[in-house]
């Protein structure tokens, strides 16, 4: 899936002005000297709790690429809804099962090679028609530094789950979810409708893929379909 961007990204520096600005922004004293190249990020941090600390100190550490599934209007700055935004800590393009091996997956007890288990009610599908694992959900609250691995890097902060079980979410850098949306990952998940009946990988098209940069993935015979858009994490955050 992803793989093919993980070297662009790696070599991304997150400069150390742009820092500056969003913890101004903050109200946060302290930014630091480091040098752009090696620019201080470390691992998340409650949101909430930096805004009632404005003088708490943030250092930022650049981490091994990740990828957040977003859901969101491409011209959102914020929302509500960070609660259905999953995390794949590593890779998940490398580590899934190609369409046309789907029997073989099957006959494993849905087991991949990379350990990761298929669950027919639930599956995932990216841009070459890969069988993908399901991000982690919820998103952890905290602070990422996210990219489209395009011009714009800015930092997406993600609030605590409130009471009625949302999670606010918002980035800075004037950013919008289409500016640090990665255009050639593409990402679906399909589902049986209702929860019932039944939604296989079989019924998917190899001649459907690959997916054009930017396009929605497709459809496939008996299931519903979520897009979701693919943001690069390259670091995180925490107070000091």
């Amino acid at each position: 899936m992803f793989r093919k961007h993980e070297n662009d990204v790696s070599d991304q520096t997150i400069a150390q002005d742009s820092v500056d600005r969003r913890l101004s922004r903050r109200s946060l004293i302290g930014a630091g000297a480091a040098a752009a190249a090696t620019a201080a990020l470390s691992p998340p941090v409650f949101a909430q709790a930096l805004r009632e600390a404005a003088e708490t100190q943030i250092r930022f550490h650049r981490v091994p690429t990740q990828f957040i599934a977003a859901l969101a209007e491409p011209d959102a700055t914020s929302g509500n809804n960070a609660q259905t935004w999953g995390l794949w800590r590593q890779d998940p393009g490398p580590r899934g099962v190609r369409l046309d091996y789907f029997d073989r997956l099957q006959a494993q007890g849905g087991i991949a090679p990379a350990q990761w288990k298929f669950d027919p009610k639930d599956w995932w599908l990216e841009e070459h028609g890969l069988i993908m694992e399901q991000p982690e959900f919820p998103l952890d609250p905290g602070m990422y530094v996210v990219t489209g691995n395009r011009a714009t890097q800015a930092v997406l902060t993600v609030d605590a789950m409130a009471g009625d079980g949302t999670q606010h979410w918002s980035l800075d850098n004037d950013a919008k979810l289409y500016d640090v949306t990665h255009l050639g990952c593409r990402s679906a998940r399909y589902t049986p409708p209702a929860r019932a009946g039944t939604c296989s990988p079989i019924k998917a098209k190899q001649s459907d893929f690959p997916v054009r940069p930017g396009a929605e993935m497709p459809p496939v015979a008996g299931c519903s379909k979520q897009d979701y858009q693919v943001l690069i994490v390259i670091g995180v955050g925490e107070a000091v």
